[in-house]
């Protein structure tokens, strides 16, 4: 099995990169989160990469750190989620994100990601919650409260509602928070900033 990957990045889009290692590349499906991450240089990057292997498809996952990869691989764990929800998932939140509305139950910012219903946040937060009390995450993101996920949510449902896409109202939300050096924002002040980022696609 592949573990990671070192070499050269040729090709970088949301969902997937292009690396190419001794000549020959590689296609690996990203995280919106590892996206982001990455730069453009020529430079050698390391990713670290998950194989899914079915008799049909043979696919490579790739992460940024170590906490996204531990992660994917307990979403893929749940009783109907695949490979592609669980990359989406984490498109829609970072590491640090989804392990609090995991272990606080929060299931407004689980159900506020693309392609997951009521029914498939309750089963992540059943069969998970457990699994991430006993799992430390080498993260170095400050741990979002309850109060700055649900802001987070209902800016990012109020973005959309204003005709800006996922991917964009996303990224511009993470903008504005990397920024705020800790400072918790309300809904309101998270979409005024967010509207200075956010580009309509």
């Amino acid at each position: 099995m592949i573990s990671h990957l070192r070499g050269t990045l040729v090709h970088k889009s949301p969902t997937e990169i292009v690396i190419d290692v001794n000549g020959v590349g590689y296609l690996v499906h990203i995280p919106l989160s590892t996206f982001e991450r990455l730069d453009h240089s020529d430079e050698q990057i390391n990713i670290l990469t998950y194989m899914h292997v079915r008799e049909d498809t043979l696919q490579l996952f790739g992460f940024a750190t170590e906490a996204e990869r531990d992660l994917f691989r307990l979403l893929i764990s749940v009783s109907g989620i695949g490979p592609k929800m669980a990359q989406g998932i984490l498109s829609g939140l970072t590491s640090m994100e989804l392990r609090e509305a995991i272990l606080i139950g929060d299931l407004t910012a689980l159900t506020s990601i693309s392609g997951v219903g009521r029914k498939t946040a309750e089963r992540i937060v059943l069969e998970l919650k457990t699994k991430l009390g006993k799992i430390e995450f080498a993260e170095t993101a400050t741990t979002p409260t309850s109060l700055q996920l649900k802001a987070r949510s209902e800016a990012l449902v109020a973005l959309m509602s204003l005709g800006y896409s996922r991917a964009s109202a996303e990224q511009a939300l993470r903008t504005v928070l990397s920024e705020s050096r800790g400072e918790e924002y309300s809904v309101e002040e998270l979409i005024k900033q967010a509207l200075h980022h956010a580009t309509k696609k």
